[in-house]
């Protein structure tokens, strides 16, 4: 889509991105090609019918703040786009309405005399995002929403690529589910966003109403099919456009890894404008629900949980190679859903459990790391709930046998012990 902006949202600079990814310890090192594995295998897995993966109905009483496990706030103004508001936390402008919908309020005040970009701030409003708490890779995304109206609101619903913190925008990736600007009340845009392809030079359509219906009349639902390759944006049930790697002319597709979720409502900036004398205040964006299924042809995973009932982690849910391997409390994060596949790997986050450099010595840790098909990516779970790198001949081990949150996992000797028995969901 060709639109005028010229600057994209960026995370803003508040927002501790970092502490939502936790670094991997140590250097990175790469797996070796090996001699093929014995021929220790795990079953194929069924493929999964589709599943819910997170869903929020905003349900609870009127002024609760959301759900502080799905959901952070983030503070701040953001200069990227010469936004007006400022994102406050807590429940002032984020708060459930007790009828079963979030209200995100943009107001036209300043209480606790904000600070933005452009001197004493004039506008509130809020943002939230599922980062270090829900990503997604595939599925369907989608949520039913009732949009603000007026000149420059800017409501949008959209996600990022959870390696933002490592490679920054636009590298990260951009899947904008819906967008509306204030002096379009009948159209929403659907954008992807990526390196080469980012800004005004975003590759979407929008999606216009029949009848000169404004979409601030009404609840409507805004959903993206996201599968391997392709994107398909769809309004009410309609698909009005669908984005492959043959749509960007050679530069990269960054869309087959996984992203987190983010909803506001923005006043002003580049491409809706500052609000005028029309604009009436203050205004607000309801959402009566978000919802993610998986896709019905992709394993859905499941938790691989271990000693103490703690289970199998990828550490800060970083896509990095190299990221540590850990136990920590089951909380159903995409950081701790595996798939048990017919190769005989073990994967999460788009990426494969590995063993370190391919060693095969007793204390060589684990990792996720690119998938390339070596020895080092083969695993067999045998009926002895043992989880078996082949070629080493050695079992996933929770290192000095601690149930700890973030104990380093490990292959050693099997020696049937409690730490190095595992169950795996098919």
């Amino acid at each position: 889509m060709d639109s005028p902006r010229s600057l994209r949202r960026l995370l803003l600079p508040l927002v501790p991105l970092l502490a939502l990814t936790a670094l991997a310890t140590g250097p990175a090192l790469a797996s070796p090609p090996a001699a093929a594995p014995a021929p220790r295998t795990a079953p194929a897995p069924a493929a999964a019918p589709a599943a819910v993966t997170f869903s929020d109905d905003f349900d609870g009483p009127a002024g609760s703040t959301v759900d502080g496990a799905k959901w952070q706030i983030e503070t701040g103004d953001n200069v990227n786009n010469h936004e007006r508001q400022y994102y406050t936390a807590g429940n002032r402008n984020a708060a459930l309405d007790g009828r079963g919908n979030l209200v995100i309020t943009a107001r036209r005040e300043n209480p606790g005399n904000y600070q933005c970009w452009y001197g004493r701030c004039e506008y509130t409003s809020a943002r939230l995002n599922t980062a270090g708490r829900f990503t997604t890779t595939y599925g369907r995304v989608e949520a039913r929403m009732k949009v603000p109206r007026g000149q420059g609101m800017w409501p949008a619903f959209w996600m990022l690529g959870n390696d933002i913190g490592q490679v920054g925008w636009p590298a990260s990736g951009e899947i904008d589910v819906m967008e509306n600007v204030g002096f379009e009340p009948s159209t929403v845009h659907g954008t992807l966003h990526g390196p080469g392809y980012s800004g005004a030079g975003g590759i979407g359509a929008g999606y216009t109403l029949p009848g000169g219906q404004a979409f601030a009349d009404a609840f409507h639902t805004f959903a993206v099919d996201w599968s391997p390759g392709a994107v398909t944006w769809s309004v009410d049930g309609t698909v009005y456009q669908r984005r492959t790697p043959a749509d960007l002319g050679g530069r990269q597709w960054v869309f087959d890894k996984p992203f987190f979720l983010i909803l506001n409502l923005a006043v002003g900036g580049y491409w809706p404008g500052d609000p005028d004398g029309s604009t009436v205040f203050p205004q607000q964006l309801l959402v009566d629900y978000v919802r993610v299924t998986s896709g019905g042809a992709q394993p859905a995973g499941g938790p691989i949980t271990g000693i103490g009932g703690k289970c199998v982690d990828v550490a800060g849910a970083d896509t990095a190679n190299g990221t540590p391997v850990q136990l920590h409390d089951c909380n159903g994060t995409a950081a701790q859903r595996w798939t048990v596949g017919s190769d005989g790997t073990v994967r999460a986050l788009g990426k494969c459990l590995d063993v370190a450099s391919g060693g095969t010595a007793d204390g060589t840790p684990v990792q996720l790391w690119e998938c390339n098909g070596t020895a080092a990516q083969q695993w067999a779970l045998p009926a002895a709930r043992d989880i078996v790198n082949p070629r080493a001949d050695k079992c996933l081990d929770a290192t000095g046998g601690a149930p700890a949150n973030g104990t380093r996992l490990q292959i050693w000797t099997c020696t049937g012990a409690a730490h190095q028995k595992w169950t795996a969901t098919r």
